[in-house]
Order: structure tokens, then C-alpha cells, then sequence
């Protein structure tokens, strides 16, 4: 039998002893046992500490979420592997979807999340803090990765999302991860576990995986660390409570259980679409994951005169429901994670009734597929009706986490809100109405109690993610029952693993600390135009005063004619008494304009183009005849991916100030530019080429592969001639794929070494066809030449290559570039 392995330390460790058994839920087979003993709990987290979280706190952000992005990509391919595991938690291929491809999700998502973070290992928060009249004195406040690491604490129902969707964010905030899965599905952890390890993507230590029981793992937890759970509020209320977290004040995160609902809007009668949404929503919710998830709809409000068309239509959907065997050809719904877990739902539906009337289900009967009820842990749908919410406050209390739901009625759109509220804290509720006056009326009264709130109708619904799925661009926790925690939420989330500091100084001091220039700092002014920089070469701070110019009543006439912008203070000097303007004024726009005119460089420079604006202030009109000068500083710098035919580029911001002829801040606003990274590759004109060859010889080594000197410029000289058309094959790339490949070539990626393409032979080299290496290099250089002359002559002309298709010119040279650097830093010409 398959022990599960526990990943701490750096390496695959099982524990001692047999370990408790773990089953499949659909045949009761066992499908491996989980156990911790002698693992030292306070060991594994100093190396998380020690290891794993320095590693990823040298990381950027934007090299993080390129590591998740990275990771999310992985997995996707082994995606299969997990759904066949998947299938033995009882979970149908839907449900799986949810747990393993919404997990990767949680990567993507956070994974692009770096862009709004700046290119640094910390986080600045905010704009700066003025504390001074002279404004020699401010404050900025930083966040820095926390020093410890995230305890995860998870359940059972998502064995893979509930992982990723909370160590994608630590993660991205550069502090390690220890999971301890739920155990009766730990088995699926764990594959996902091995194959993250695999992959070699995270530095080593950034997670460690605990299978089995953990129940001293807080004793150890420290101030810097980080603790999530996610399970019952029982459960949540005395891990919180322990000594060691109280004493170390640790970050408590607790997403419990709670008792979700749904509400009928008063206007969403039998017959509306929002009547049909509703029931749909509510037979989904209790269906998916057989009900096991902490979204999932427990209590569904309606209006007391709709009670009877509600249980008759829901009880129609759920009928449609075909249970069974997950892998069975039209099963909808699975079984539950465990005998144990059917046995729990049994006892808390149970203490419903007492109260509660059962008006749909049964709970010993259930009509199964391909499956044994005796064998496997599969209960049947269960609705019920509690016609005195207020007086049987069980409804409000009592969780089946299963396939359970019960109807309460409500008078009107107060008491729904007030039997909403009875729930005590939820992690989501969701309303379904068409009347946009009840959705506001409902939504204010109750998100006090909630953590998200879906408000159906017909117009979303196509759309609409629905009640039960925690989206990780959204806030995901509740108050009060629900755990009063939260997390995702997009930056929200990440910032939980960061300390937030605020830091008092100089602007100059201030900018030298952050990394981004502050108003009213030290500049440094730039020795050529910044915009001549590429991107790695320009620093926040760097700066440039230009030349003056004085704004004429032409110039504002003209642009207000060129634009149609013709608003009284710049085209009706009559208009102006009892106005905050004194004669006729210069448009915003066009000082925005003007300042360009005199900061941007006309000359093609790594600057490739405007990005946008960010912030715009004007604090004082500029009148005819006023003079203007601008100030422009780099601000900040933010790495970027490139993609298609675009070169490497990063995002500056400059901040740009406009001054009038007295000296006097009359605008200032934040412009965004891409620009250009620097190329590792040289240009290879003809001269250039030729004037390296002089340093080959036949005696020269290469550095790697099988090439001798006059096979590599035999090899080169080949390929021009296939540019010429002089030589033909075929193009080896398929069609589909030929764009994509041409796009690699304005990547900064070198070429692969020992690469084997299929129209060369394989493991040894073509045979020569030049009587010596001399006679090879003037014919490699002669045949440049002709492919020059071709592009010159010929403006249809295209290049064929048989990896990259027909290139144009731009394309051929960087082409060139990349081939000839390969092969002359194999033999060592540069």
C-alpha cells in the first residue's frame, strides 16, 4: 500500500508508523495511508524561515510572477493525471474542474498581479506623506515581505485550489509555504506536490508538504509567520486560541464554514427569468462537490407566498440529477470525501428536522450509477422547509456540509435582509432580482455580514461566475462565523504576507530608499537626452530642464479651433468676470501638448512610445503670453513581459513638471513610455562580419558541438543562399506555428546550443563543398551581400528561412544576428 510522502527539508520523507488509511470515496477501496510521525514540526518551518524564504525575498515581483506564471504552465500539461486522481475523492470531471484547473487559475491570476507592483523585491504603498511647510521633511510608507513563513492549514473539499489559491499569494510576496492538507484527500495534494518539486521552478524551500496529522505544528510559529486555516469554525476558534499564536501575536487568517444564502428577490416571480436563474443557481450550489464547498447555498430565502413554487421547481432540477460513479457516462453528482463525512451530514440534517420538515430527499435511499451505496460515501439531495426561522434558530446555526439546503420564507425585503443577518457572518450570499432599487436596498443592508455578494439577473447571466465560486481578483472570508478573515482579493491578498512601515526623511533620502523618485528630491541631471537611455541604463532620479517657451493668443485660438475645444476662458475673453480666470487661458491639454514638444527627443530612441498618463494636475492657469520650462524625471521603472513582434521593453514613468516664468509649479503630471531593453546581440553588417572572420582560423576550437571552422561558415554561407532562393527546401515549421516563430526572433533569447535542425544530418557533420575555409568565407561574405543588394533592389523581396518563413528585412538582420552570434561565440570571435 502507497504511503504518502511528506516533502520537508528539502527531500521526499515518509513517516513512521502505518499511517491512517485513506479511501477511495466512490468504491471504498484504500487508496494509500498518511502519517507524520517523527517529523519535527519546529524544524520544517525554521527551514522555510531560513531557506526558502530568503530565496524568494531576493526575487522581484515581477520575477515572481513570472515563476508562477511559469508554474501555472507546468501544471496545466500534467492536468490529466490529476483528474484520474481526482475521480477518487468522488468528485465528478465539473468538480475537478474547479479544484485543479481553478487552482492554476489562482497562479495566472496572481502571476499578473506583478505589473501593478514595482520592479523590486518590496512594495511602496502609497504616495508620499508631506510632513513640512519647507518640504524638506516627509514620510512614505514601504511593505516588505514578512520573515517567516505561511502555515496552511486546509480542508478537504479543494485538495489542489485550496493550496494554490493561498500559496500563489504568499509566494508573491516572497515568504515560503508549509501545507498541511486535509488527510482524507491528501493523496491528491500530494500529486501536485511531486510534480511542483519536479518542475525545479520554485527555489528550493519555498514549499514543504505535511500529510497526515499536525497537531503540534503551531507550537513553534513565530511572529513572522503567517497562519491560514480553512475548515470548521470549531475547529478555527481553538487553533486560533493557541498559547503560541496569542503569545507571538501571529496573523490568524480563518476561512470557516458558514451558513450561506440565497434570496429570491419580490420581483423575480414563477415564470421571470430571474425565478428559473435562482432555482438553477440554488440546484448547482447544492450539487457541485456534492455541497461540500464553504460557498455553498445552506439557507435560500424567498417570499412566503412563493414557498410552494420554489420547493416544486427546485425539486423538479434535482430530480434531473444523476448520481453515481464519477467516471460514469452522465453523472452529475459524485459522492462525498468519506463514509464519515456522509455520516456527519446524516446527524446535522437530523438535528434540522427537528424543527425542520424534509420536503425532498431521502437520507438512507439514493438511486445510484455504476456504484455500490454500501461501498461508497453518497447521500442523496436533501431539501427542507422551516416555515419559523425566527423562533427555530437551528436554520441559522446548524451546517450540513453536504448536498443540503433549506427553504426559509420572508415577508418582505427587511426581514429577508434581517434572516440573511441570522446567519451571523458568511462568506458570500447572493440575491436574484431584475429591480436594481431592491438589489441596492438589499446588497447595503446586508454586506455588513458578508464577504461578497452576487446580485443575478438576466443580464449577467451568461456571464455571471456564479454564487459558489471565490474569484482570486475578489475578496474571499466573511465576518463573524465565517471566520472574520480574509483572503485574495487581488493585491489585497498579497499584502497580508507584507509589514507595512512608514519611513520618515528627506525626499532625496526617501527616493535613495524606495527606489522611486519623490517630489522635491535631488536630481541628478542627465548627461544625454533620457530618452537616448535604453531601459536598464536610465535611474529614478535622472532628470532633464528644457528650454523655454513663451505661449501666444495664436496658439491658444489655433488649438482650440484644431480640437473644437472652444470653452469660454479660451475663446470668449468677455465672458471671464466672476470666473477664477484673468485673461484668456492656455487648454490643459494643449500644455500637456507644448510640454511634450519640449521634453520628447525626435529622434528614433530606445523610448519606443507613450504608455499612457497616470496623474494630471493643473494648479494655476497659464495665460497668453506666459512663459513655460519643464522639468523631466524618471520616477520609476516597471519591468514588463514582451510579446509578439515587440522587443524586450520596460514601462518608465517620468513625472514632468511645468513651471511658468517665475519659477512657479504651475502643472505636473506622471507619463508613461516603454522602452527599449538593450540587445545582447551585435549587428552584423557585412564589414562586421568580415572583420571577425580575420580572427577564425582552421586551428580554432569550438567552444561546443561537432562543427570544425569551415563547417560553421559553410553552414552560415548555406543559409543565405536558402535566403536567395538559390537553394531550395521545404519549410519544416508548420504553417499555423510560422508567425509565432518569427516573433521569437525579436525576443533577447540566444539561440540553443547543439540544436539539431531536420534538414541537416544527424550526428555528424554536412560535407564540405568549398576547397578551403578561405574560399568559405568570401563566399559567406559575397553571399550577405547579394541578400543586401536583393532587399535594396527588390521592395517585394523576402528572405526564406525554412524555421521562420519569408522575412522581411528588419527581420533577416535580426536573424543574422542571432545565427552569427551563436556560431561565433561558439568558436570564440567574441
Amino acid at each position: 500500500m502507497t504511503k504518502l510522502g511528506n516533502y520537508i527539508l528539502g527531500s521526499w520523507v515518509e513517516g513512521d508508523g502505518e499511517g491512517k488509511p485513506l479511501y477511495n470515496a466512490v468504491t471504498g477501496e484504500m487508496v494509500a495511508t498518511a502519517t507524520t510521525q517523527g517529523l519535527d514540526f519546529g524544524d520544517i518551518l525554521t527551514y522555510g524561515r531560513k531557506t526558502g524564504s530568503p530565496a524568494l525575498r531576493k526575487m522581484t515581483f515581477q520575477e515572481r510572477g513570472r515563476m508562477l506564471k511559469k508554474l501555472a504552465l507546468y501544471l496545466t500539461k500534467k492536468k490529466e493525471q490529476f483528474y484520474a486522481i481526482s475521480y477518487k475523492t468522488g468528485a465528478t470531471r465539473a468538480d475537478s474542474w474547479v479544484d485543479i484547473e481553478g487552482g492554476f487559475g489562482n497562479l495566472f491570476a496572481n502571476a499578473s498581479l506583478r505589473k501593478d507592483f514595482t520592479s523590486q523585491s518590496f512594495h511602496v504603498d502609497g504616495d508620499l506623506v508631506d510632513l513640512s511647510r519647507g518640504g524638506n521633511f516627509a514620510a512614505q510608507h514601504i511593505m516588505v515581505p514578512k520573515r517567516g513563513v505561511a502555515i496552511h492549514i486546509n480542508a478537504y473539499n479543494f485538495p489542489i485550489w485550496g493550496m494554490l489559491e493561498k500559496c500563489a499569494v504568499n509566494w508573491m510576496a516572497g515568504v515560503a509555504a508549509v501545507v498541511k492538507p486535509a488527510t482524507d484527500t491528501a493523496y491528491l495534494t500530494e500529486a501536485v506536490v511531486r510534480e511542483i518539486i519536479a518542475s525545479g521552478i520554485l527555489p528550493e524551500g519555498a514549499l514543504q508538504l505535511i500529510c497526515g496529522s499536525a497537531r503540534s505544528i503551531l507550537d513553534t510559529v513565530a511572529s513572522q509567520d503567517v497562519v491560514t486555516f480553512t475548515g470548521s469554525a470549531d475547529t478555527g476558534r481553538m487553533l486560533k486560541a493557541h498559547p503560541r499564536v496569542i503569545e507571538e501575536a501571529v496573523p490568524f487568517n480563518m476561512e470557516a464554514d458558514s451558513l450561506n444564502c440565497a434570496v429570491l428577490g419580490p420581483d423575480a416571480q414563477p415564470g421571470t427569468p430571474e425565478f428559473k436563474l435562482f432555482i438553477k443557481e440554488v440546484r448547482k450550489e447544492m450539487t457541485v462537490k456534492c455541497g461540500q464547498k464553504c460557498t455553498a447555498i445552506r439557507r435560500v430565502i424567498v417570499p412566503e407566498h412563493l414557498v410552494e413554487d420554489v420547493q416544486i421547481a427546485l425539486g423538479q432540477e434535482l430530480s434531473k440529477v444523476s448520481i453515481g460513479n464519477p467516471t460514469a457516462e452522465g453523472v452529475r453528482m459524485g459522492a462525498l470525501a468519506s463514509k464519515s463525512q456522509v455520516a456527519e451530514v446524516r446527524a446535522r440534517v437530523n438535528e434540522l428536522s427537528r424543527t425542520a420538515e424534509i420536503v425532498y430527499g431521502n437520507l438512507e435511499e439514493v438511486n445510484l450509477i455504476d456504484a455500490d451505496v454500501q461501498k461508497g460515501a453518497f447521500l442523496s439531495p436533501i431539501v427542507l422547509l422551516e416555515k419559523n426561522p425566527y423562533q427555530n434558530t437551528g436554520v441559522h446555526e446548524i451546517e450540513a456540509f453536504g448536498p443540503v439546503s433549506t427553504i426559509i420564507p420572508y415577508q418582505d425585503l427587511d426581514q429577508a435582509v434581517e434572516l440573511a443577518q441570522m446567519g451571523k457572518g458568511s462568506l458570500c450570499c447572493s440575491i436574484a432580482t431584475y429591480d436594481d432599487h431592491i438589489a441596492r436596498e438589499f446588497v447595503i443592508g446586508a454586506a455588513s455580514h458578508h464577504g461578497r455578494i452576487l446580485v443575478l439577473n438576466r443580464e449577467n447571466a451568461k456571464q455571471s461566475t456564479g454564487h459558489g465560486s471565490p474569484l482570486p481578483s475578489l475578496v474571499h472570508g466573511g465576518p463573524g462565523r465565517a471566520g472574520g478573515g480574509e483572503e485574495m482579493g487581488g493585491m489585497r491578498g498579497i499584502k497580508h504576507y507584507l509589514q507595512r512601515c512608514a519611513v520618515q526623511g528627506t525626499p532625496t533620502t526617501l527616493t535613495a530608499v524606495t527606489g522611486i523618485y519623490q517630489p522635491g528630491a535631488k536630481v541628478v541631471e542627465a548627461e544625454k537626452h533620457p530618452f537616448k537611455y535604453h531601459f536598464e541604463d536610465i535611474k529614478p532620479g535622472i532628470s532633464l530642464l528644457t528650454h523655454k517657451r513663451t505661449i501666444t493668443d495664436s496658439d491658444i485660438q489655433n488649438f482650440a479651433n484644431l480640437t473644437w475645444d472652444v470653452f469660454y476662458a479660451h475663446t470668449d475673453i468677455t465672458s471671464l468676470e466672476g470666473s477664477i480666470f484673468e485673461k484668456r487661458a492656455a487648454h490643459g491639454y494643449f500644455l500637456l501638448a507644448a510640454a511634450a514638444g519640449l521634453f520628447v527627443n525626435p529622434a528614433k530612441d530606445p523610448v519606443g512610445a507613450n504608455y499612457g498618463l497616470d496623474t494630471c494636475r493643473f494648479i494655476r492657469p497659464i495665460y497668453h503670453n506666459d512663459t513655460i520650462q519643464v522639468r523631466l524625471t524618471c520616477k520609476e521603472k516597471i519591468d514588463r513581459d514582451s510579446k509578439g513582434k515587440e522587443h524586450p521593453s520596460g514601462v518608465v514613468k517620468w513625472y514632468v513638471e511645468l513651471f511658468d516664468q517665475d519659477n512657479e509649479l504651475v502643472a505636473f503630471a506622471t507619463i508613461l513610455t516603454l522602452v527599449q531593453k538593450k540587445s545582447p546581440f551585435v549587428e552584423y553588417a557585412t564589414a562586421k562580419v568580415e572583420n571577425l572572420l580575420l580572427g577564425l582560423t582552421e586551428d580554432t576550437p569550438a567552444q561546443w558541438g561537432i562543427m570544425t571552422p569551415q563547417h560553421m561558415i559553410e553552414h552560415l554561407e548555406y543559409f543565405t543562399q536558402l535566403a536567395l532562393g538559390k537553394m531550395q527546401v521545404d519549410l519544416i515549421t508548420p504553417a499555423n506555428k510560422v508567425d509565432k516563430f518569427t516573433e521569437s526572433l525579436y525576443n533577447y533569447y540566444k539561440m540553443p546550443k547543439n540544436h539539431q535542425l531536420e534538414i541537416l544530418k544527424k550526428g555528424t557533420t554536412e560535407d564540405l563543398r568549398f576547397g578551403s575555409l578561405t574560399e568559405a568565407k568570401e563566399a559567406l561574405v559575397k553571399g550577405l551581400a547579394e541578400v543586401e543588394m536583393a532587399f535594396k533592389n527588390k521592395a517585394e523581396f523576402r528572405a526564406f528561412n525554412p524555421t521562420f518563413g519569408h522575412l522581411n528585412r528588419y527581420e533577416w538582420q535580426l536573424y543574422c544576428q542571432k545565427h552569427f552570434q551563436h556560431h561565433f561565440e561558439q568558436f570564440g570571435l567574441l
